[in-house]
């Protein structure tokens, strides 16, 4: 199912309903149902299509799936203190701001969609490993996301 119709209300309504057990099984189907559908907006589009800068800012449709990588791989791996081991350059001191919205021209489409793909499978073990209850730990440092 792509989209969906999932909400961000529907999946706290069921986490309020649902056993402990279960919350974990709901956040990984609705996680995946909003991953699914963004690479399925850009499968199947020509290269030129998935780096179009579509906006003012220069983001495309690969920048964003690299930021989504990048976020998960924050919020699901140094938020539980679990590294992940992938490089992102952009998040280096001295980048310039908001390099993770958009695909330069030596980040081919394949290394941006398997590095989602990898943030999916690390996200997916860091919720198996913890308890849906686990806190995590959020900063700018931790993560390097808002530099």
């Amino acid at each position: 199912m792509r989209g969906g119709g999932y909400t961000a209300s529907w999946l706290r309504h069921l986490c309020d309903h649902a056993p402990m057990d279960d919350q974990k099984q709901i956040l990984q189907r609705y996680l995946q149902v909003g991953r699914d559908s963004v690479v399925w907006k850009v499968e199947g589009l020509s290269e030129y299509d998935m780096r179009r800068p579509l906006v003012p800012t220069g983001t495309n449709l690969l920048g964003l799936v690299k930021h989504l990588a990048s976020v998960e791989l924050g919020y699901f791996g140094d938020c539980f203190g679990r590294p992940h081991g992938e490089e992102l350059p952009w998040h280096d001191e001295g980048t310039e701001a908001n390099a993770d919205m958009w695909a330069t021209t030596e980040e081919s489409s394949e290394k941006i969609l398997g590095l989602y793909r990898r943030a999916w499978a690390h996200s997916d073990a860091t919720i198996e490993s913890l308890s849906i209850a686990t806190p995590g730990s959020f900063s700018p440092e931790i993560t390097g996301l808002f530099q």
